[in-house]
């Protein structure tokens, strides 16, 4: 449906962007609503952009810009099976126009569609947008450098993704395609901009838009040569290489700017240009080798002159990351060699920027969030520290014995003035804890701590003397900076610390969890979690549930407390902690359950008002998970007691509409009913109804989750819907049919249709057979996939396996006659060998057996013939490998692979489902299953079954079922 370019249209656009800006819910919800209702509609892009264009509100331009950006995010990339949801004549008037407009609005605005542009040009440059970079490079003639640099822009956040993408024929012919239309253009607008830059050289404003430009430029530089030395950037070299190293020497008094804490233009511009020097130096060393000298000279000469302030951290730490780069190639071992190079490099650099200063202790109190992601999740690339870090890394590749050396003086004399004046000089212990960390850690992974340290580092000494004392002292909360070095050190060092120590820290980070500093006892969980974590002989955890067990009581608690501290109602680290203690001790909180259940669920209802962590909510979800295992293996009656805690908020979520949680509640309620031994509780009855709303299934993220749960409605209360809720059954149905349709969703079909016919009594399904079956066999025919044939298989075995070998025979003939013969010859019989799992491989076992032993027109008619080889197809889905081929096409369809936390289905690890054989006790080996029943076919027919087999089974197959005779120890008459 088109909406009108008109003025009305536009006039309540304006109204409902101006209603999303509402700081108040009530009146933003449905405004934000009302725009997802209409942004199906044709034209509805295009009002946006002559909105952001035409408006006379500023607010409402720069808001029209955002919201068409992030309506190109949600819908531009078309995704398989399902709908497109922008129209076409749509698409080529945003492509037609939105450069001229991106370069034709102020800078807000042009930063948004300069993001549109990227996200388009993803999906659609160059083969669907092939004149967009022409369209780029003739505005670089205009002159005027507002949209220069837009067109720069765009072009940066086009070209930036082949920093990492793998490399591939495809993307190197983009590269190629790219480098032909712009590498010289580019090199032009360069040397024209340096140009510039002197001819203004007293011109601050006119400096400024320069110097925007060739960061740009030098951004581009970097992500055009990430892939490979392009042929073009090699030939020019010395033109980018002259031109680098005077920018990198150059100071403009114009251009310092008086803000100690954002970087200004020419730090950005050394920044990069330190970049640029890093990746040559790197990737192409012997090209780069005659000017390598220069370019660490002047880089040497930035670190030693530049200041400790924030601004030029940036600038810090990646000409450091230039040093650390260059001195651990052996092609430039010979510049680092020197013993006096060695000391001042650790002096002039590497320690002064491990200082803790003002600013980190600013971080440290007041922004913990932002420290804890620099500091633990590694994002710290840009801190002095990290980059002083890796330099003392790099160092030690060729010089390890010298540079321990110089650095262990150093750390004696820092914890020589700490221990004069600790409340003092605290921050001397830090750098010296700091220094230990970077001097002994080689290589480190999130998983595992330090995975190799330098032996001329005694840790474990170093944690007796040092470290343990901080976390020993009564006050928890004196010196937290140092209570978070101590911590992290036994985090980092866990594998290389003796277990009794760790066990004897257990307590102290126990302690720390009730610290008023963020950091502090986010460390603290964090540690507990890591070290509940770890692996001890035979693949059990190294501690066991019995050593902490000492400690539960005060455990559970502080996690809990730590929850309700300032600052932390939702943090992640504390909640993935509390999910690691309940699954490391198990039955040993089961006393605790009744308490710990009513705080998950408070947590629960309170942050399903507003999800904003979603790792925070994972985590409360498997928490919430491990006490209903937990408490209901012992105890399955005590279900009861779950369901009274959470059904109030679940219904709450799913009223409201909490998209982020319907999964996870989905999730749990599975759980709760798979727990449950005999019928289904009304309450769940109730809701039966609902999961059938096509709303629901509209969202991919729900899909798995719902369709476990009807599983688990099919499961415990087959009877109960056949009796009470007979006529759902078409709409359970209509599920299968809508997720049979789609390449994505189709095993979700199969899991569905298979509980269907293992559960629902027979006659309540009779009506439907002949109808799934027609539906099977049109999506058969329109889109054959290995996943589609694999299910299939599966589900015609199970099939055959509940109702009988002729009902099977007997509905494929009925759809059409013979037909029951070329599925066994077209399908069965070649593809049965792609079937994979235990239970499925099972499944189709015992399925073929009824079908040679138990199908008379199999013995008697003109499907006779089929006979042999169906057992040989039978006998090589026992013994051959596994057919693992999948078609080329196929290969590229994503099942699970989402990813996003809008749409994606977070699966809950303890919410886990066991795995079902229907087949179950009937069959426990299905060879010796299928050598007594061809037994007692052959008692049936005497002399037939022989005679087909020796005939006409090849010599392999037969050897193999004569195995399968004796080992049953019957024979064939």
């Amino acid at each position: 449906m088109a909406m009108e370019l008109s003025d009305a249209n536009l006039q309540t656009l304006t109204e409902y962007l101006k209603k999303t800006l509402d700081p108040d819910p009530a009146i933003r919800r449905p405004a934000e609503k009302f725009l997802e209702s209409v942004e199906g509609n044709q034209n509805y892009p295009l009002l946006l952009l002559t909105l952001l264009e035409k408006s006379q509100d500023n607010v409402i331009k720069v808001c029209a810009s955002v919201t068409f950006k992030n309506y190109i995010k949600r819908n531009w990339r078309v995704v398989e099976d399902e709908p497109n949801k922008i129209c076409e004549a749509d698409r080529v008037a945003i492509k037609a126009n939105i450069v001229h407009l991106m370069l034709s609005s102020p800078e807000q605005i042009q930063k948004q569609l300069s993001d549109a542009i990227s996200i388009i040009g993803r999906e659609d440059f160059p083969q669907k947008w092939p004149d967009l970079l022409t369209e780029m490079v003739n505005r670089f003639q205009s002159g005027d450098f507002h949209v220069i640099n837009g067109v720069l822009r765009t072009a940066h956040s086009l070209f930036k993704r082949y920093r990492h993408e793998f490399k591939s024929n495809e993307l190197w012919t983009e590269i190629k395609l790219v480098l032909d239309a712009f590498a010289l253009p580019l090199t032009n607008l360069f040397k024209a901009t340096i140009e510039l830059c002197s001819t203004h050289a007293n011109d601050a404003s006119a400096l400024r838009i320069l110097f925007s430009s060739l960061i740009l430029i030098s951004k581009l530089f970097y992500s055009l040569n990430f892939q490979d030395l392009p042929e073009f950037f090699e030939d020019n070299m010395e033109t980018w290489m002259n031109n680098f190293h005077t920018l990198l020497t150059l100071d403009n008094k114009l251009l310092q700017t008086d803000d100690e804490e954002e970087a200004g233009l020419l730090e950005l511009l050394k920044s990069q240009i330190c970049d640029n020097a890093a990746l040559y130096a790197q990737k192409y060393d012997e090209e780069f080798q005659r000017y390598l000298p220069r370019f660490v000279t002047a880089i040497w000469n930035l670190l030693v002159t530049t200041g400790q302030e924030v601004k030029y951290d940036l600038l810090v730490s990646n000409a450091i990351q230039f040093l650390a780069s260059v001195c651990e190639r052996p092609h430039y071992k010979n510049l680092f060699e020197d013993q006096n190079t060695l000391t001042s490099i650790c002096e002039k650099v590497i320690v002064p920027n491990m200082e803790f200063r003002a600013a980190d202790e600013e971080a440290f109190e007041d922004n913990s969030e932002e420290y804890i992601r620099r500091d633990l999740e590694g994002s710290d690339i840009d801190t002095r520290r990290r980059a002083a870090c890796d330099l003392v890394r790099g160092l030690c590749k060729f010089f390890e014995g010298p540079v321990t050396g110089i650095f262990s003086g150093y750390v004696n004399s820092m914890l020589q003035e700490y221990a004069k004046n600790p409340s003092v000089n605290w921050k001397h212990k830090d750098a010296a804890i700091y220094l230990v960390t970077s001097l002994a850690s080689k290589a480190q992974t999130q998983k595992h701590g330090i995975t190799q340290a330098n032996e001329l580092v005694n840790l474990t000494e170093f944690f007796v003397n040092h470290i343990l004392p901080d976390l020993k002292s009564a006050n928890v909360n004196e010196f937290p900076v140092l209570k978070a070095d101590g911590i992290k050190y036994i985090m980092i060092f866990r594998n290389q610390v003796p277990k009794e120590h760790l066990l004897v820290s257990i307590p102290l980070l126990i302690n720390h969890l009730q610290a008023e500093s963020i950091v502090v006892h986010t460390y603290a969980a964090h540690a507990l979690e890591r070290l509940f974590t770890m692996r001890g002989p035979n693949n059990t955890t190294l501690f066991t549930a019995s050593e902490i067990a000492p400690f539960v009581e005060i455990l559970l608690t502080n996690l809990f407390k730590a929850l309700t501290l300032p600052g932390s109602s939702e943090n992640e680290y504390i909640m993935k902690a509390i999910m690691r203690s309940f699954s490391l001790l198990q039955e040993a909180i089961i006393p605790y359950i009744p308490t710990l259940i009513t705080q998950l669920t408070q947590k629960l209802l309170a942050v399903s008002k507003n999800p904003s962590k979603p790792h925070f909510n994972h985590y409360m979800f498997e928490a919430i998970c491990l006490s209903i295992r937990i408490t209901c293996k012992a105890n399955p009656a005590a279900v009861v007691n779950f369901e009274e805690a959470l059904f109030l908020v679940f219904t709450e979520i799913l009223q409201n509409d909490v998209q982020e949680f319907i999964p996870y509640v989905f999730q749990v309620m599975s759980l709760l009913l798979e727990t449950h031994k005999n019928d289904i509780p009304s309450s769940y009855m109730a809701l039966f109804p609902h999961l059938l709303q096509p709303v629901l299934w509209e969202r991919t993220g729900n899909i798995p989750a719902l369709v476990r749960l009807l599983q688990a409605f099919l499961e415990r209360g087959s009877n109960t819907i056949a009796s009470a809720a007979a006529d759902k059954i078409p709409g359970l149905l209509g599920v299968f049919q809508k997720l049979i349709a789609s390449k994505a969703n189709d095993h979700q079909g199969f899991y569905l249709l298979n509980s269907i016919i293992e559960h629902m009594p027979p006659e309540s399904v009779d009506q439907y057979r002949k109808q799934i079956f027609i539906l099977l066999f049109q999506r058969l025919q329109n889109s054959k996939t290995t996943k589609f044939i694999k299910s299939f298989l599966v589900f015609i075995n199970l099939y055959c396996i509940k109702y009988g070998a002729l009902a099977l025979q007997e509905i494929f003939d009925g759809i059409q006659p013979k037909m029951f013969g070329m599925v066994l010859e077209k399908i069965i019989i070649p593809e049965i060998q792609k079937v994979s799992g235990n239970v499925e491989k099972k499944i189709c076992a015992v399925g073929i057996t009824k079908l040679l032993t138990e199908c008379p027109p199999m013995m008697d008619t003109e499907y006779t013939k089929l006979w042999t080889p169906l057992l040989q197809s039978l006998i090589g889905l026992f013994e051959l490998p596994e057919d693992d081929t999948i078609p080329d096409e196929e290969h590229f369809i994503d099942i699970e692979d989402t990813p996003g936390y809008q749409t994606a289905f977070s699966q809950l690890a303890f919410a886990g489902k066991k795995e079902h054989d229907p087949v179950g006790q009937m069959v426990n080996n299905p060879k010796i299953h299928l050598a007594q029943s061809l037994h007692k076919l052959s008692t049936a027919c005497p002399g037939r079954v022989p005679s087909m087999v020796s005939t006409s089974l090849n010599a392999e197959a037969l050897q193999y079922l004569q195995g399968y005779l004796q080992a049953a120890s019957v024979t064939l008459l």
